[in-house]
């Protein structure tokens, strides 16, 4: 099956802030069991704030500025809830 990209948004905010989502159709392979290969990040001033991504071979991740930890998807809903909450939290710290 060939990636199949089934959303894909980016919005900048005017205060050097962009954020942006992709979510494509995949193959379910062992590095992508749930069958979606995913990108979601928040840039400022050309640096990650933010991000989570299933990167080949990494398999489900969060950034957090430098830092780096697992994140157990669930599903495509709860993968934004849980971007939208964090991107909430970080740009209430950033005003």
């Amino acid at each position: 099956m060939k990636a199949e990209l089934l959303i894909h948004d980016k919005v900048k905010d005017g205060h050097g802030g962009i954020v942006e989502v992709k979510v494509w159709a995949v193959t379910k392979s062992a590095d992508k069991p749930h069958g979606f290969k995913y990108s979601l990040v928040y840039i400022k001033h050309g640096k990650r704030i933010l991000g989570y991504d299933n990167a080949e071979g990494k398999g489900d991740h969060r950034h957090h500025g430098n830092k780096e930890t697992l994140y157990k998807f669930k599903s495509v809903k709860k993968l934004f809830e849980d971007f939208y909450r964090d991107l909430k939290e970080v740009s209430s710290h950033e005003s």
